[in-house]
């Protein structure tokens, strides 16, 4: 994008050289710089890299705790980047959060809804589909086409997916079109809206992209980054970036959707068969930002690696 002024994360890209150059033996690729050109981008999220040190642990003594996975209770799984996945959308993007994949594709219509029309609304409109494919899960899942209706958990996430990015997209800086962001997964274990959302702002940003090479937008709409993670408690443990099982099993799970500017766009917090303090509220809370701190960093340097954008055909080419 022509200014990186937004990205306000609590990781800026000079943190990360001088951060590595004083710490010898540490080959974490968001502490050396992702590869470039049209490959996948690996971004592992373990232990040992520079990035664990910007905030200490939140979650205390971890001397009788073991995940299933083996993972610290305040570390993220392994997340992978790969651009340009569906070279026909505008943008793209396969995500592997764990063993969680979902493949996220911008398209841009060159219209706008009829409400709009109809009620003289200026600017365009930023709308999200999900769905998951039907081996995604252990056992198969029925295509929504199959059962005549899209399932309410379906429609409560991509209705999610839509407010986040519009929460940080300037509508009116779209011009008279229509932006559909599609988010489908392909493998799920725990996180999949989570996954989504991260993966949908790289999708619509490279839409962006084109559409500024193609001359069909000046100004750039999207005010900020936004991604999302999972947090819960489970066995009185706050957890960040919960995998299936945790997420099945949690006293609690959270959800929250976050800008790079670290504003709040949404926090979907509950129990199940439990209740919760404020203060638990708030620690998990803060887990939460600190393992975003880390997402934003790594989605940065996905867009780092993309490859060179081309301008956005018209649909008649």
């Amino acid at each position: 994008m022509a200014s990186q002024a937004w990205l306000r994360t609590a990781v800026s890209e000079g943190t990360l050289r001088n951060s590595a150059s004083r710490r010898k033996g540490r080959n974490h690729p968001a502490c050396r710089g992702g590869p470039r050109g049209p490959g996948p981008v690996t971004i592992d999220a373990g232990p040992g890299c520079i990035l664990d040190r910007i905030t200490p642990s939140l979650c205390g003594p971890m001397t009788d705790f073991v995940r299933t996975d083996g993972r610290r209770c305040d570390e993220i799984r392994p997340i992978r980047f790969q651009n340009h996945i569906a070279p026909h959308a505008a943008g793209s993007t396969l995500v592997e959060w764990g063993n969680t994949r979902v493949i996220c594709a911008a398209t841009v219509e060159e219209t706008v809804p009829r409400w709009m029309k109809e009620q003289n609304v200026a600017g365009g409109w930023l709308t999200a589909e999900y769905s998951m494919l039907p081996a995604s899960t252990s056992s198969r899942k029925p295509r929504d086409s199959s059962r005549g209706k899209v399932d309410g958990r379906s429609t409560e996430i991509q209705r999610l997916l839509g407010r986040s990015l519009r929460a940080v997209t300037d509508l009116s800086a779209l011009g008279p079109r229509s932006l559909w962001i599609d988010c489908d997964v392909l493998s799920a274990d725990g996180g999949t809206r989570t996954t989504a959302i991260t993966g949908a702002c790289l999708a619509l940003r490279r839409a962006i992209e084109r559409l500024q090479l193609s001359g069909k937008m000046t100004a750039d709409p999207l005010r900020s980054p936004v991604a999302a993670i999972s947090v819960g408690l489970l066995n009185n443990e706050p957890l960040l970036d919960l995998n299936y099982p945790e997420d099945r099993d949690a006293q609690v799970d959270m959800n929250v959707v976050m800008t790079g500017a670290g504003r709040l766009v949404e926090v979907q917090a509950g129990g199940e068969e439990h209740d919760f303090s404020r203060e638990e509220f708030q620690s998990l809370l803060n887990l939460a930002e600190k393992g975003l701190q880390k997402v934003f960093a790594f989605q940065e340097q996905a867009w780092k690696s993309r490859p060179t954008a081309s301008p956005l055909a018209s649909p008649e080419a």
